[in-house]
């Protein structure tokens, strides 16, 4: 049996991204890299206790920019929520590489979001149509216990 072990001061083997597609996302997954085209991206207005009338904001504390954009392929397309930085690069009509993406669920619905861990990259515009009948964020999901 070969096991690779990596040598002190060398960096391990980096494996090939596996590209899925927006009709293969699932509930509750993580790890997804994808290709996408924005489709509309709508600024959310900023909640909490510095918007509500609590105690001012810190000089430490930073306001938390978030966009709900919508991001498709030809399968189909999905909500993906921006935070920040990633709010600057999805602009309408751009193509972004997703990496490391994860299905976080809000209200029984898939959204789309890429953490600290992950990578928003504006890429070259590809060459695909966005299927927009397709939205997997209409799809209504409910947690069933199983005995």
């Amino acid at each position: 049996m070969a096991t690779a072990v990596a040598k002190v001061g060398e960096k391990p083997a980096l494996r090939k991204p596996v590209f899925g597609k927006v009709d293969q996302l699932s509930p509750g997954t993580i790890g997804h890299t994808l290709t996408v085209k924005v489709v509309s991206a709508k600024p959310i207005a900023p909640r909490g206790r510095a918007a509500g009338g609590g105690p001012a904001v810190s000089a430490g504390s930073r306001q938390v920019r978030i966009a709900e954009c919508i991001v498709g392929d030809e399968t189909g397309v999905i909500v993906f929520t921006a935070r920040n930085e990633q709010v600057d690069s999805l602009k309408p009509g751009t193509t972004v590489l997703l990496r490391n993406a994860r299905i976080d669920m809000f209200k029984g619905s898939m959204r789309l979001a890429v953490d600290k861990w992950g990578r928003v990259e504006v890429t070259e515009p590809a060459n695909f149509t966005v299927k927009e009948d397709n939205n997997m964020s209409l799809v209504e999901y409910e947690l069933v216990n199983v005995a």
